[in-house]
């Protein structure tokens, strides 16, 4: 997703890290970075604002639950993968168009 406008931190970079914002693991620089964007950025603020909706309702939801330590290691680990083949793709990708 992009909104067209050129912003210092790129819309898909702020979307990957929606998460991880929402969940409270960026460092202050992270926080502050996907913080500026979402001020200036209506599609990724209105992104934003759905994935913490999703997330409130999973809460709510499995609240009394928690995953075991080492299923949520095998969860992050896949993540983490994803996230790096997406970014080798997109490299991939740009540098052939450009």
């Amino acid at each position: 997703m992009s909104c067209g406008n050129h912003h210092e931190t790129p819309c898909d970079e702020v979307l990957a890290r929606v998460y991880t914002y929402l969940d409270g693991e960026l460092d202050q620089g992270g926080c502050g970075e996907v913080r500026e964007h979402l001020d200036e950025c209506g599609p990724c603020l209105r992104e934003y604002g759905l994935e913490e909706a999703v997330k409130k309702l999973v809460n709510k939801s499995c609240a009394c639950e928690q995953a075991p330590d080492d299923l949520r290691s095998k969860v992050l680990g896949r993540i983490e993968e994803i996230c790096g083949e997406i970014k080798a793709t997109d490299g991939a990708g740009t540098s052939e168009s450009a």
